[in-house]
């Protein structure tokens, strides 16, 4: 049953892109064009002071390469012209008074204004600002001859990612999600096509037993699994220069308790579809949730508590944990066991229930 699932698989030229091509595919997109880094945020510079002073801090937030000073209005009316057009998204005032009130030592006001419609550009275009700002508050005081005033110090670390590369924070995650889809886009498949073209009552006559043919029909996809985890994860080390800093032993382990709940799923869904179209709008019904609610675009912190517990019933939440703590922070199954443990629960439920299900249409 399994050679005969390979065959059919790798007959087919459409599941052979599935297999080798998508997964490529979403990790070189996902590496290259989707970032969640700013860089050349479009500012605007309303500078009123007009002195060398303002004129330094102007010219370490252009090359810090964050931002791009690409307007100087004259007033301050006109920064919410820029900013209501989409033409500004981060804006940056300073008063008239500034390289005195920096010479007599007093507290300097500089007005940092963005467009918080995109609020992750936002917030890390604030950040950004804040940092600059603070290191240039610390060198002027530096200089000071005489008594100091409202001195500030701003020390950063990052832990894990130190560059912040979003990178590191993506690549991971499209192990999973790769695992996910094709997984799902196989083992949904599998039953219904047998139906389509005719040799589900070859199946249903042969000695075989429900548990040797659920088997069969989920072997073949749990190894392309492992095959797709290995591919990924080479090509993120090798191309990206992703870390590896936890065991790499218990990648295998997270990935085959990943893939039972997957794998059910994906049974599950091969069980209650007629057609192969079926199978596969029903598949992408399952996955673009499952993306969405799984804190890999959006910090399930900020959802709400209802979706909150949703995302508890989601196994590409804890994978993604797991595999980005294996990556990026270097631990290991005493920290990582709660989210294998919950991926084991979810796994045993759905495979069972996909069983079930699969041996009532076999009788």
């Amino acid at each position: 049953m399994v050679l005969k699932e390979f065959i059919q698989i790798f007959r087919d030229r459409r599941m052979k892109a599935i297999v080798f091509f998508i997964p490529l595919l979403q990790l070189f997109g996902f590496g290259y064009a989707v970032t969640f880094d700013v860089n050349n945020v479009p500012t605007a510079l309303c500078d009123l002071d007009r002195s060398a002073d303002s004129r330094e801090l102007a010219r370490r937030l252009e090359a810090s390469g964050y931002f791009s000073i690409r307007y100087r209005p004259g007033s301050p009316g006109e920064i919410r012209g820029l900013i209501d057009r989409g033409e500004a998204l981060c804006a940056l005032q300073i008063d008239r008074g500034f390289a005195k009130d920096i010479l007599k030592g007093d507290p300097v006001a500089v007005q940092v204004i963005v467009d918080g419609t995109d609020s992750n550009t936002a917030t890390v275009a604030l950040n950004y600002a804040s940092r600059i700002i603070a290191q240039y508050a610390k060198d002027k005081s530096a200089q000071m001859t005489g008594p100091r005033h409202d001195i500030l110090d701003v020390r950063t670390r990052a832990w894990y990612n130190p560059e912040l590369r979003s990178r590191n924070y993506n690549v991971p995650g499209v192990i999973a999600i790769v695992i996910m889809l094709t997984c799902l886009l196989l083992t949904s498949m599998a039953i219904v096509r047998e139906r389509e073209i005719g040799t589900m009552e070859q199946l249903m006559v042969t000695p075989l037993k429900p548990v040797e043919l659920i088997l069969g029909k989920t072997i073949p996809f749990a190894l392309i699994g492992f095959f797709d985890m290995i591919l990924v994860t080479v090509v993120a080390v090798l191309h990206f220069g992703i870390p590896i800093n936890g065991p790499l032993w218990l990648l295998p382990i997270g990935t085959s308790i990943y893939l039972l709940s997957v794998l059910g799923i994906g049974l599950f869904i091969s069980t209650i579809s007629r057609t192969q179209q079926q199978a596969l709008t029903a598949t992408f019904f399952v996955y673009i949730p499952s993306v969405l609610l799984s804190g890999f675009m959006f910090p399930i912190e900020n959802m709400p508590k209802v979706i909150q517990y949703a995302t508890l019933a989601n196994p590409l939440r804890y994978f993604l944990v797991i595999i980005r703590g294996i990556f990026l922070k270097g631990i290991g199954l005493d920290i990582l066991w709660p989210q294998m443990a919950a991926l084991l629960v979810i796994g045993i439920a759905v495979m069972t229930a996909s069983s079930l299900r699969f041996r009532k249409r076999l009788s």
